[in-house]
C-alpha cells in the first residue's frame, strides 16, 4: 500500500470510528423535514394555523406547496446550512490533530505531510457530498409522504444538480476553514471564521455584491433558473476557484512549513 493510500486509509478509518458522521448526517436531515413541515403548512393553512403554526413565515420562506418549492428550499439550506455542516466536518477532520494530542504522532510517520493534507482534504469533500446527496434523497422521501404536485423527472434532474453544485461549490471554501483549524491548532478560530464569512454573504447578497465574493456565491448558485443568471457571472466562478486555490496552497505550506513542536 503507498504512503497516500495508507494516509486515505487512517483518514477513513477516524471518520467510521467517530460519531461525528451520524451526528452531521442526522443534524443535516433537519433541513428537508423542516422543507417538508412547511409544505405540510403551506397545502392546509387553515389546519396549521389552528395547530398554532405560522403560515406567514412558512410562505415566506417556501411559496407554495410544490415540488419546485421544496427543491428551492432544499438547495438554500444546503447553501447556509451546506456552509456551516461542511466546517464542523473540516474543522473536525482537521483540528482533532490538535485537540487530540497526535499531531506529533502523525507528523513522526513515513508519510509527506502533503499526502497527509490531501488525504484529509478528500475525505472532506467526499464526505461532504456524499452528506448531501442523503439530504436529497430524505427530502424525495419526504416530498412525497407529504404528497405534493408539480413532480417531473427533469426537475428532479435539474435539482439534483442544483443541489449538489452548490454544496461542490462550497467544499473549496472549506480550505480556509482547514487552514484556520490547523494554524489556530483547535476548534474554536475557523468556527469564529465560518460565522463571519456567513454573515459577510448573507450581507453582500443584500447589498448587491454577492457576485463578488467566493463565500456568497453558493448561495447565490442555489437560485434555481432565471435569477442565477442574473446574479452570477463568469467572474464570479473565478473569484471562487481564485480564493480557494490560495486556502488550498495557504493550507499546504503551512503543514509543511510551521513548527510542529507545540
Amino acid at each position: 500500500m503507498t504512503n497516500f493510500a495508507s494516509a486515505l486509509w487512517i483518514e477513513i478509518l477516524k471518520m467510521f470510528r467517530s460519531k461525528v458522521p451520524l451526528f452531521t448526517a442526522v443534524g443535516f436531515s433537519m433541513v428537508p423535514l423542516a422543507g417538508g413541515l412547511f409544505m405540510v403548512i403551506l397545502k392546509d393553512p387553515g389546519a396549521a394555523k389552528s395547530l398554532g403554526l405560522i403560515t406567514t413565515k412558512a410562505q415566506l420562506l417556501t411559496g407554495t406547496a410544490d415540488w419546485p418549492s421544496l427543491f428551492g428550499f432544499l438547495a438554500q439550506g444546503v447553501a447556509a446550512g451546506g456552509m456551516i455542516l461542511f466546517s464542523i466536518i473540516t474543522i473536525w477532520v482537521f483540528g482533532r490533530e490538535f485537540s487530540d494530542h497526535t499531531i506529533k504522532e502523525l507528523l513522526a510517520l513515513p508519510t509527506s505531510r502533503e499526502t497527509i493534507v490531501t488525504a484529509k482534504f478528500i475525505v472532506v469533500a467526499v464526505w461532504s457530498l456524499v452528506i448531501t446527496i442523503i439530504i436529497f434523497g430524505v427530502g424525495l422521501t419526504v416530498g412525497s409522504l407529504v404528497v405534493i404536485p408539480g413532480w417531473s423527472a427533469e426537475l428532479v434532474r435539474t435539482s439534483f444538480i442544483n443541489i449538489v453544485g452548490t454544496a461542490a461549490l462550497t467544499i473549496p471554501l472549506m480550505a480556509f476553514v482547514a487552514l484556520l483549524a490547523s494554524a489556530g491548532r483547535g476548534y474554536l478560530p475557523p468556527f469564529g471564521l465560518t460565522i463571519f464569512t456567513l454573515f459577510l454573504a448573507n450581507l453582500s447578497a443584500i447589498l448587491g455584491w454577492g457576485d463578488w465574493l467566493p463565500w456568497a456565491v453558493p448561495g447565490l448558485f442555489s437560485e434555481a433558473g432565471g435569477p442565477r443568471e442574473e446574479l452570477l457571472g463568469v467572474h464570479s466562478y473565478v473569484i471562487l476557484a481564485v480564493a480557494s486555490i490560495i486556502g488550498f496552497v495557504a493550507t499546504y505550506l503551512w503543514w509543511r512549513d510551521a513548527d510542529q513542536t507545540q
